[in-house]
């Protein structure tokens, strides 16, 4: 049971493996041409209070926002359509989210930041904006639950989400602290893999099969 598990969630990596990269480099490349438009952050603790020329504070709570509505409705839909228990689904779909999108925009950019000198600031939304991000997250889960949740949903959710986790990502390194990125390409790209590739492929894919029954 155990291996059958183990090889289907393998088979769905390499399915979804060709969205990841797109939608990574799609957004990467986005981010550097307006990147000249975004102004570096001035080491505010809050994105919602920051002042109004640190236009990388507030896209970050943006997109980190969009980000957990994808990946709650990515989540969930991928549990929903391999076994149907709603309760189940809506508690799989809202932890492994709520978890994986923290780690993901600000738990990873904030540690990668910090291993190379930058002083970074520290902000987790779900826990200070709980009013902002648990609704959002909500919408996410019943998305995930209606009957369109098939494998095009669920591709179309990861790809998505893929692609606005790299720029949360993004924000947070340039409004928290890391405003000389582009001098550092290579690091940056380092932090974006590890920050969004394996946190999200985690939450959409890897985390919703391992709760599922063969």
């Amino acid at each position: 049971m155990q291996k059958t598990n183990a090889r289907y969630i393998l088979a769905e990596l390499k399915h979804h493996s060709p969205f990841t990269m797109i939608s990574t480099f799609v957004a990467l490349v986005l981010f550097t041409l307006t990147s000249r438009f975004i102004v570096p952050g001035v080491g505010v603790a809050c994105p919602c209070c920051a002042p109004a020329h640190n236009v990388a504070g507030h896209l970050f709570l943006t997109f980190h926002l969009l980000h957990i509505l994808l990946s709650c409705t990515a989540t969930t839909a991928m549990f929903w359509r391999h076994e149907k228990s709603k309760l189940k689904a809506l508690a799989v779909g809202l932890s492994g989210a709520l978890i994986l999108c923290t780690i993901s925009d600000i738990a990873l950019p904030f540690l990668g930041g910090t291993l190379v000198g930058v002083d970074m600031d520290f902000h987790i939304c779900v826990i200070e904006h709980p009013e902002t991000v648990i609704p959002l997250a909500i919408v996410g889960l019943f998305i995930g639950l209606k009957e369109i949740s098939g494998r095009a949903m669920t591709k179309f959710a990861h790809g998505s989400h893929v692609f606005i986790s790299v720029l949360a990502s993004m924000f947070f390194l340039v409004g928290y602290g890391f405003s000389e990125w582009i001098n550092y390409p290579l690091i940056t790209f380092l932090i974006l893999f590890f920050s969004v590739l394996i946190p999200c492929c985690l939450s959409d894919i890897v985390f919703p099969l391992l709760f599922k029954k063969n």
